[in-house]
């Protein structure tokens, strides 16, 4: 039987890249889409999780569990830990798209930036990290960076611009650590840019579907 996944999308920013993963990761799975913009729109004005956004993401994933999803995958950083919350009302795997990013991130350094370009990315973002270093009893150091308003820039001009501001932040910033994560799924598109940076720079989409992979058993 054909195994379905469902996607939760606070924007349609990464949309057409996500399920191009999933076909070239599992060719073989069913993928369907939830999109509700005002999510993200919410939690960057109020600059955090609230219960009005955790309601929400219950009955999406419940709606998804009702459809057969045989996996649910939370696209959003911003609202992972939402993701996280309305998991505990369905039976089916939740996955954060970041999850598996900082289990890499912890593998390949101590001291690990992490750059967002949306405020409400950011404290989500690291506290993931930190508590998957302490699910393997590590100790980390954690260097915020926020480029607040990048995000913007790329919904509204295309990816030049916030390729540049990203880039020369990660020039300055990588002599201070070992690793430095993409805390978005958005900033993927940065990838055939990295190799100037000498340090791992690591982005979640890639990672996210193939631990999906995993957790789906294919």
């Amino acid at each position: 039987m054909t195994k379905k996944v469902f996607i939760v999308h606070t924007s349609l920013v990464s949309h057409k890249d996500l399920n191009a993963l999933f076909h070239e990761i599992m060719p073989d799975v069913k993928v369907h889409n939830i999109v509700d913009d005002s999510l993200l729109e919410e939690v960057k004005t109020v600059g955090h999780i609230t219960p009005n956004i955790v309601s929400r993401m219950v009955e999406y994933f419940k709606n998804a569990e009702k459809c057969g999803a045989n996996l649910i995958f939370n696209q959003c950083s911003s609202v992972g830990e939402a993701a996280e919350i309305a998991a505990k009302s369905v039976n089916v795997p939740v996955l954060r798209i970041d999850q598996a990013m900082a289990e890499k991130a912890i593998s390949l350094g101590q001291c690990i930036a992490v750059v967002g370009t949306v405020a409400s990315t950011m404290e989500p973002s690291c506290q993931l990290i930190e508590k998957e270093a302490h699910k393997q009893q590590k100790q980390v150091e954690i260097i915020p960076c926020l480029i607040d308003g990048v995000l913007d820039i790329l919904m509204k001009k295309g990816p030049e611009e916030h390729n540049q501001y990203i880039l020369e932040k990660l020039e300055q910033i990588q002599e201070q650590v070992d690793v430095i994560v993409l805390a978005q799924g958005s900033m993927a598109v940065l990838e055939p840019q990295l190799t100037l940076i000498r340090k791992p720079v690591l982005t979640s989409p890639r990672l996210g579907v193939e631990k999906a992979k995993v957790l789906l058993n294919l």
